[in-house]
């Protein structure tokens, strides 16, 4: 693919967070854009104003010769009526992720990987870099305020993207620079086991073979210590001495965190952010590290970090009146364990009630012992049912209710209640809540609808 020569695009399914993205890169480079999707939703409105076609019935007439090139989210199955049509008329089909692949060889690329923390330093670092004025392009798979929701139109020749590794999605892509923020089990509907993910990594890794390629690595990650290093130009971050960025005199304070960051053996001074948990300061460390190796001014650096206020779904405040709000994506254990010990230290004294999602019945089965531990540190936890997904659950038979009555069966004394749906998980939330309480959404399904109704 060189985009160079495409003039009319056809995405299927360009609702979706990061497709959307994807759309808006196309239109910034003149190329015409329609699309279709199955409901009508903040994303697709906005990318309406900006003038691109959608249809909100998926049909194999809305695909016409015109198009030099079919993208489809996956969520959109092979045999949907319009890559139907477009396989019948010949227009070159691509995926989301392989678009990103192509991208990623177009542009210098910076790709943010890992389990966790992608959309959050992808945005840190983005911040960053404008900032700086070194003007990159940015496709994020969440909306931030110095975005174009979730998308940058850089004129630099720098392109900073998430790099999701489900289905090994990652190694579609070619990039300069490798983020590599932590490795965990997880997407075992795909991988067999957490070596099956360490050896993904490693082939991922493995592309960087350039003495101009960069590879920015977690050094206290225990799984990314087992991966062979390529000879690139490698530069270690983390909370434990010894690395080439590492964070000294980490204070925790209520609405902010404040530590030293050490740069290869230089003390640069204290920097501040406005993000809770360590987890956001490994973020902002794999971000520090990237911006210096590109000579970015250390004030521009701490300036940026500091007026970081989060991104969408990622410990986002919706209400803070009564009580606090708080909205988070987190669907892993590791994830859901760290975020409440983050509200514990930025909402010190306050009772933490958890209304947690699970998300995709395969995942649940996997990890039931790791996210029967996760809710240790909250009062009260409301499990609504699982959040099915399309096309990934195989029959798999748990219940949130499974997960339930194994926490009580562990702790009788935590106050742990079911609910069928969201709605019940309203009322529940309603009649339990009281004056100052932090109540936190957490889920990667439509758990999130459920924060600003509360």
């Amino acid at each position: 693919m060189n985009s160079d020569n495409i003039k009319k695009v056809y995405i299927s399914g360009i609702g979706g967070i990061g497709v959307s993205a994807v759309a808006r890169y196309f239109n910034c480079h003149g190329v015409e854009v329609v699309g279709s999707d199955v409901e009508k939703s903040e994303i697709t409105e906005a990318l309406e104003k900006l003038g691109i076609k959608i249809y909100y019935e998926q049909k194999a007439e809305n695909v016409t010769y015109a198009c030099d090139l079919f993208v489809y989210s996956s969520a959109v199955p092979n045999d949907n009526p319009e890559r139907i049509k477009a396989k019948e008329q010949g227009i070159t089909q691509k995926s989301y992720f392989e678009v990103l692949g192509e991208l990623s060889r177009e542009n210098k690329t910076v790709a943010v990987s890992g389990t966790h923390g992608k959309s959050t330093t992808t945005a840190m670092l983005a911040g960053v870099l404008i900032d700086a004025q070194k003007d990159p392009s940015v496709i994020l798979g969440s909306c931030f305020d110095k975005l174009d929701k979730n998308f940058r139109c850089g004129q630099s020749e720098l392109l900073i993207m998430e790099a999701c590794e489900y289905r090994a999605h990652m190694l579609l892509l070619k990039p300069q620079t490798i983020i590599l923020n932590n490795i965990e089990e997880d997407h075992l509907d795909f991988y067999k086991d957490i070596n099956h993910i360490k050896q993904t990594f490693q082939q991922y890794i493995s592309g960087l073979r350039d003495q101009d390629d960069v590879l920015i690595y977690n050094n206290d990650d225990v799984n990314i210590r087992d991966l062979i290093l390529p000879k690139c130009k490698l530069i270690r971050y983390g909370l434990i001495g010894g690395a080439d960025v590492w964070a000294d005199n980490v204070r925790k304070l209520p609405g902010k965190q404040v530590f030293n960051v050490v740069y290869y053996s230089q003390d640069i001074g204290d920097f501040e952010l406005n993000v809770p948990g360590d987890y956001n300061i490994y973020n902002a460390l794999a971000a520090i590290a990237y911006a210096l190796s590109l000579d970015v001014p250390i004030g521009k650096v701490k300036q940026a970090l500091s007026e970081f206020k989060g991104i969408w779904r990622r410990f986002e405040v919706i209400k803070n009146e009564k009580y606090t709000v708080i909205s988070d994506y987190a669907h892993h254990p590791t994830a859901i364990q760290e975020t409440i010990k983050a509200v514990r230290e930025f909402l010190p004294g306050r009772r933490v009630v958890v209304v947690f999602q699970p998300h995709q019945r395969d995942r649940t089965k996997k990890l039931f012992d790791d996210f029967v531990k996760s809710f240790d540190l909250a009062d009260v936890v409301i499990v609504p049912e699982i959040y099915d997904v399309a096309g990934r659950e195989e029959g798999q038979s748990i219940s949130s209710k499974d997960l339930v009555e194994k926490i009580k069966q562990n702790d009788p004394k935590k106050q742990i209640e079911y609910a069928e749906d969201l709605m019940e998980a309203r009322v529940k939330v309603k009649s339990i809540i009281q004056d100052e309480d932090v109540v936190l959404v957490m889920g990667a399904g439509d758990i999130y609808k459920l924060a600003s109704e509360i």
